[in-house]
This record gives C-alpha cells, sequence and structure tokens, in this order.
C-alpha cells in the first residue's frame, strides 16, 4: 500500500469517526430538546416521527435504485411479504419498546446521567446472551461487569444526594438498557433471515415501528395534545422534529461507516470515548455543577465498558484461531 493510499485511508477515518461523533452527540441533544423544551408531552409521538421519517428516506432510496439501477443501490425487500413481517416484526416490538423507553429515560433524566442511566446495557448483553444463545461469558468480562456495576450505582447514588435523581428516569434507563440489549441479540438471530442486508431489515423495522408507534400515541393521551399544542404550525417545531428524524437516520448510517471502515472493536471503543466527551459537554452546556465521586462513577462506567470491549476482542480472536486449527485438523 503506498503512502498517498495510506494517507486517504486514514484521512477517510478520520472524518467518517469524526461524522459519527457529531450526529451521534447532535441526536442526543436535539431528542432532549424535543422531549424537554417544546412544550409537548408527546414521547411516542417524536418516536414516529423519527421512525417515519427514516421509513420515507429509505423508501425514497429504494424507488431511485428501481429508476436509476446503475446509480443507487436498494435491498428487494416487501415489508408486506408474510414471510419479512414473520421474521421482523418480533424485532420490530424490541426496537420500539428500545426507542421508546431511551426517550423517556432521556426525558426524565438529564443528558449528563443519561450515559449513566443506560450504563446496565452491557450487563443484560452478558446474561441475555448466555440464557438466548447460550454462549458463556470470560471471567475476566465478568469482573468488567462488576466494575461498571459499581459505577452504576456510585453515579446514582450522586445523583440522588444532589436531590437531581429521577425515579423515572431510572426505570426508564434500565428498561431502555434490557431492551437495547435483547434488540441486539434478537439483530444477529433475524439479519440472516433477509439476506445479511442492514438497509432490508432498517426499512421493514421501522415501517412495523412507525405501525407500532401510533396505539401507543392514542393510549398515553397524545392525541388531544397534539390537537391542542399552540404551536403545532411553528415553522421551528417542525424544523426540530424534520432535525430529529434525519438525526435518526444519519446516526444508523454513520455507525454502519465506522464499522466498515474500522472494525466492531474500534466502534465500541469510539461510542466509549464518545460517551465522554458528550457528558462532559451536557454538564458545560446545561451548566451543571457535579461532585468529584459523580465524575469518578462516569470514569469507572467508561473504564470497565471499554475493559469488556477490549477482552471480548481478544477472547473472540482466540476462539477464532481455535476454530482455525481444529478445521486444519
Amino acid at each position: 500500500m503506498t503512502g498517498e493510499t495510506l494517507l486517504s485511508k486514514y484521512i477517510t477515518i478520520f472524518f467518517v469517526v469524526t461524522g459519527y461523533w457529531i450526529v451521534s452527540i447532535t441526536t442526543v441533544f436535539v431528542n432532549k430538546t424535543l422531549l424537554s423544551h417544546i412544550d409537548l408531552d408527546a414521547p411516542m409521538f417524536i418516536n414516529f416521527t423519527q421512525t417515519l421519517i427514516t421509513v420515507l428516506i429509505c423508501y425514497g432510496k429504494k424507488r431511485l435504485s428501481n429508476v436509476y439501477p446503475n446509480r443507487f443501490k436498494f435491498p428487494d425487500v416487501d415489508v408486506w411479504d408474510t414471510y419479512t413481517l414473520r421474521a421482523v416484526l418480533p424485532l420490530s416490538l424490541l426496537f420500539t419498546s428500545m426507542i421508546s423507553t431511551n426517550n423517556l429515560c432521556l426525558k426524565y433524566a438529564s443528558v449528563a446521567y443519561y450515559y449513566i442511566g443506560r450504563s446496565l446495557t452491557t450487563i443484560f448483553n452478558v446474561v441475555f446472551t448466555f440464557l438466548i444463545l447460550g454462549e458463556t461469558t470470560s471471567k475476566r468480562c465478568i469482573a468488567c461487569c462488576i466494575v461498571i456495576i459499581s459505577g452504576f450505582w456510585l453515579g446514582v447514588d450522586q445523583e440522588n444526594l444532589a436531590g437531581s435523581l429521577s425515579i423515572p428516569g431510572f426505570i426508564f434507563g434500565i428498561l431502555g438498557s434490557l431492551s437495547l440489549s435483547l434488540f441486539s441479540i434478537y439483530t444477529k438471530k433475524v439479519l440472516p433471515k433477509v439476506n445479511g442486508e442492514i438497509w432490508a431489515l432498517s426499512y421493514a423495522n421501522n415501517v412495523y415501528a412507525t405501525i407500532l408507534l401510533l396505539p401507543l400515541m392514542v393510549v398515553n393521551g397524545e392525541i388531544g395534545q397534539l390537537y391542542h399544542y399552540s404551536r403545532f404550525t411553528e415553522v421551528f417545531f417542525w424544523g426540530i422534529i424534520l432535525a430529529g428524524g434525519i438525526c435518526g437516520f444519519t446516526i444508523g448510517f454513520f455507525t454502519s461507516l465506522q464499522i466498515k471502515y474500522t472494525s466492531a472493536l474500534t466502534h465500541n471503543i469510539s461510542g466509549t470515548a464518545k460517551a465522554c466527551a458528550q457528558t462532559v459537554l451536557a454538564t458545560y452546556w446545561y451548566q451543571e455543577a457535579k461532585s468529584l465521586l459523580w465524575w469518578s462513577s462516569n470514569l469507572i462506567v467508561l473504564l470497565g465498558s471499554a475493559c469488556y470491549t477490549w477482552i471480548k476482542q481478544i477472547d473472540m480472536e482466540k476462539r477464532h484461531r481455535s476454530d482455525i486449527v481444529y478445521q486444519r485438523v
């Protein structure tokens, strides 16, 4: 590989990782604004608009691929096909639960607390991977999980002592972690059923989630609130709604790009570092003063998560080498 080619590769990786950071952090702050600062208590409607915008973008790309097949590519998927519906709908139920609980956590908790509140995803992932897939976890990874749990409880304790702990935010954070863990595990099981096509799965998943969110809006009493909402015709309102929807779509795009141009391990490390930067930025933006122990809880969670990812990658590489040796024998 020439120096120029290597340089161009590093430049591409830099812009992809930078794009992921910008979009991911922006998405969290935009969602926080939508959920807490527009005088509208309609979290299911906000989820609905974001999944709907993703569906429209995917549908537009699908249509372009039909008209200009040489310039645009999109997998051939029929979301109303019985096989696709049966394969993806269970995943869409988890996805709907995940985005609903995530946004509810963000609604009741601060952006600074959001990472701590959602930090149990790794713990649930270990538990459900064993219960559902039958895969065991090494003792070193379990030790990292204990570190993460200790950081989580320290953060909760510090929020409680500061008088800023939100019980609904705490509960929805745990439920969000649980839903995300199950969603990640079932994604691995469902993806082969759509020929491994990420775009096809994303399209079908968001179509079903959009439909599932409609009755949730009704049950949550949001239809009446939307009808009487005084700012419903304002450009700012729809502008930030559109921004949230585009962010929701773009974060999935940049996540795929980051994994493609780096690796799953690098993506996890990047996500962990991004969460740290997001927490620092949130405390500055919202002018929140935090104690030394509160910052320590964040550091403990971040270090535990980073070590878990690193050890997990080493264990996977050892297993891969063992499988190669076994096949040769």
